[in-house]
């Protein structure tokens, strides 16, 4: 919690662009709401994953309310670096203030411009900011101009328009405005399960001079492979790949049982609520475990009995 992490003072903060100037494709955990959080970033961190966002936190209410940063907001001194907070915001000043909250304690913060939900939508937060690329503009360069930190970065997410002739347009814009670097979905706001257009993607990053990190069905490393040779693109962010696969940038096709292992006692580490402890082991365990065994192990209801059930099936 926040109200813990200041006593700590000083993190172990890190510059995100030292990744991108590294010559390697930077393998990142996208923000996931409801998993992306303290015990499965550092999870995935050990299998190889660069770069870890936070889930999408709301910056009106996390400026407003302290249950709200406490909430919210979990990291630590050494292992959660370079960490990225994304934000949801529709004005500048107050993207300003939660980024300023979290700068002693994070690497950067993003812009969630992508998010297609009705409700994200409607507060005119998410993906209908891809439509005001003069906001988007003011809010990157409002943080820039207020947040001393040079090592801070600043990033947003996207997704394209039908016309991409105005998407180029709103990356050149925050490019402009000094944004760190930029990832895009490669999907429109309506398209949900269509393929991704990769071509977009690289389109974009033919007309950008700043990093672009490309991301939509990326199941696998040789998706994540596949994607930087088509796309160009400077870094891959994945999601579901993860959930289902932690290990999954360390090269595992499926999820390995010491990852398995290593999920078990970093959450009971970190005092994971149940059911998001649970839930990740749903995810993991869906390609290694046959229907029978999903239609026993999903409908386990305590900490004890899941941690029986792997001891006898798994030897975990």
């Amino acid at each position: 919690m926040i109200g813990d992490i200041i006593e700590t003072k000083q993190c172990q903060l890190k510059d995100p662009m030292d990744l991108f100037h590294s010559g390697q494709v930077v393998k990142i955990c996208a923000p996931m709401v409801r998993y992306s959080k303290l015990a499965f970033r550092t999870l995935v961190r050990k299998y190889s994953c660069d770069l870890c966002y936070t889930p999408m936190i709301v910056a009106a209410d996390f400026v407003r309310s302290a249950k709200a940063r406490d909430s919210e907001f979990t990291t630590n001194k050494v292992g959660d670096h370079p960490l990225i907070v994304q934000f949801a915001a529709k004005e500048a000043q107050v993207l300003c203030d939660a980024a300023r909250i979290v700068c002693p304690f994070a690497d950067g913060v993003d812009l969630n411009c992508g998010c297609p939900q009705r409700w994200a939508m409607a507060e005119g937060y998410g993906a209908c900011l891809i439509n005001k690329p003069e906001l988007v503009r003011d809010m990157v360069r409002h943080v820039r101009n207020q947040i001393n930190n040079p090592r801070f970065s600043v990033s947003i997410k996207i997704r394209i328009h039908d016309d991409l002739k105005r998407t180029v347009d709103l990356c050149q814009k925050a490019e402009a405005s000094g944004v760190s670097w930029i990832t895009v979905h490669g999907r429109s706001v309506e398209e949900r399960h269509q393929p991704v257009h990769y071509d977009a993607i690289k389109i974009i990053k033919q007309s950008m001079s700043i990093p672009i990190v490309a991301n939509g069905d990326i199941k696998t490393l040789k998706d994540a492979e596949d994607v930087h040779h088509l796309t160009g693109a400077d870094g891959v962010m994945v999601a579901r790949g993860l959930l289902a696969n932690p290990a999954m940038f360390a090269g595992y096709e499926e999820t390995p049982l010491q990852c398995i292992q290593d999920w078990v006692d970093i959450a009971l580490e970190h005092g994971t609520p149940f059911t998001c402890f649970h839930h990740h082991l749903m995810y993991m365990m869906e390609r290694i475990t046959s229907k029978q065994e999903k239609k026993v192990f999903n409908v386990l209801s305590s900490t004890s009995a899941v941690l029986d059930y792997l001891n006898d099936h798994y030897g975990v």
